[in-house]
């Protein structure tokens, strides 16, 4: 792809995610839901179709996402940004009141959703044996989808949450939940794709299985408290807002930099990093040690909305609607997303009501935990990449999990909103910041 055409992909991504955006406010859905239908817009099945003088489109032409995958920069980026904005909510001031109840919800809700994946699909499996004399989920496809189940999108959430300038008891618990999921979903997906690849007749060892995903989730921590810290050193050097936000940028960009770094061997040992992570705890530490961090990261929020409508509209782009061509994996995606969704609610309702929350957390948390997409995504590219896994699981495993993200992107965001606003976090309308008031006394 020759730079006029990544430039006019940029230019039309950004114009059809903000003229959704309005589309959506008039139906009073999150802005997020409209980028993500302009990515759909904009994908090959739409106005990437269309051919211009020139040979150049008008977005992603590609039948293979292969043009879509020269922008995983920006959507690195992104997410980068997204997690460290998260990890400023990790203060310890307010964890003193919501810590341990968002750990023990985020743990128990995420065991509670494998548990009740792995049982409907199970049962699932044999169903489609009887009834169909074929194999078409396997058992280690089952496990892989469990493991899966748990992880949630915390991009989405953020975006809803300020869009709707949403604050309350509900919101203070949801965000230090969505960004444990990282971690717990991480050794939950370690052990269950192991198992998966035991069952397929491959072999795990304990290496693959225990050793280098708590590494993974510690090494992450290590360099993102290291990164954080020297931030908010380097940061008393200046005394200019503009010259603060840059290096907060900048450092950013380092941390994710560093995410992406995959050839670390000690012996046999692989070390990789998580990008969500150790954004997180990037921002955590910055946020706890900087004096002057909220309005740093105030400023760092107006700066990322143009990349934040650019990651959303890419991921809408992405979602392949071809899956639809497949009425099987349709009715398997069906069922994963309802076992997904009955282990996510009823496993915070429970956890909740054991931690003694309000009873609106109790009744809408398990809601603003549906939303599912990067992370998924992430765990799907390494049972594709796989060599042990056969191409027929990972090809299961693909089909279900792009159906599901296709659904939980277009109606979670709506989904948190309803359920933010139900339980009182969500009191007013969010002013827009372009619009002319007229003066009344005129």
């Amino acid at each position: 792809m020759n730079s006029a055409q990544i430039f006019l992909s940029i230019s039309v991504c950004a114009l059809a995610g903000l003229l959704m955006s309005r589309v959506c406010k008039i139906f009073k859905l999150p802005a997020v839901t409209g980028y993500l239908i302009a990515g759909i817009l904009v994908g090959c099945f739409c106005l990437g179709s269309i051919a211009l003088p020139g040979g150049y489109y008008l977005g992603f032409h590609a039948k293979d996402f292969s043009d879509i995958h020269g922008f995983e920069m920006i959507c690195d980026i992104a997410l980068g940004f997204i997690a460290f904005s998260i990890g400023s909510e990790f203060k310890l001031s307010e964890l003193k009141k919501t810590g341990k109840q968002a750990t023990i919800i985020g743990i128990f809700q995420a065991i509670a959703t494998t548990l009740v994946c792995i049982a409907i699909l199970f049962g699932l499996h044999y169903v489609l044996i009887a009834t169909t004399g074929h194999d078409y989920l396997p058992i280690p496809a089952v496990l892989i989808l469990s493991a899966i189940a748990t992880a949630t999108a915390p991009a989405a959430t953020l975006m809803v949450v300020r869009q709707y300038k949403a604050k309350g008891p509900l919101t203070d618990l949801l965000l230090p939940i969505v960004a444990l999921d990282d971690a717990v979903g991480l050794i939950i997906f370690a052990i269950l794709f192991g198992a998966a690849k035991a069952i397929g007749g491959g072999g795990a060892d304990l290496i693959s299985i225990v050793v280098e995903p708590l590494i993974e989730i510690f090494a992450s921590l290590i360099v993102g408290a290291i990164l954080g810290y020297v931030l908010s050193l380097l940061e008393k050097l200046f005394h200019s807002n503009s010259n603060r936000l840059s290096l907060v940028i900048t450092f950013i960009f380092a941390t994710v930099a560093i995410t992406e770094l995959k050839n670390i061997h000690i012996g046999d040992v692989h070390i990789g990093f998580s990008s969500l992570l150790t954004c997180m705890m990037c921002g955590t530490i910055f946020c706890n040690v900087c004096e002057c961090s909220d309005e740093m990261m105030a400023r760092a929020d107006g700066w990322t909305k143009p990349l934040l409508i650019l990651f959303f509209v890419i991921s809408g782009a992405e979602l392949d609607l071809s899956v639809f061509t497949q009425p099987l994996f349709v009715i398997i995606g069906l069922v994963y997303i309802l076992a997904r969704c009955i282990g996510k609610y009823f496993g915070a309702m429970s956890s909740a009501k054991m931690t003694k929350c309000s009873p609106d957390i109790v009744k809408y948390l398990g809601i603003t935990l549906f939303p599912q997409a990067g992370v998924a995504l992430g765990m799907v590219s390494t049972v594709a990449s796989d060599k042990i896994i056969s191409s027929d699981i990972a090809s299961v495993v693909r089909f279900v999990i792009l159906f599901a993200v296709l659904v939980y992107e277009i109606l979670g965001p709506v989904m948190t909103k309803w359920a933010l606003t139900k339980a009182g976090d969500i009191t007013a309308k969010p002013k827009d910041l372009t619009r002319r008031v007229k003066n009344t006394q005129e």
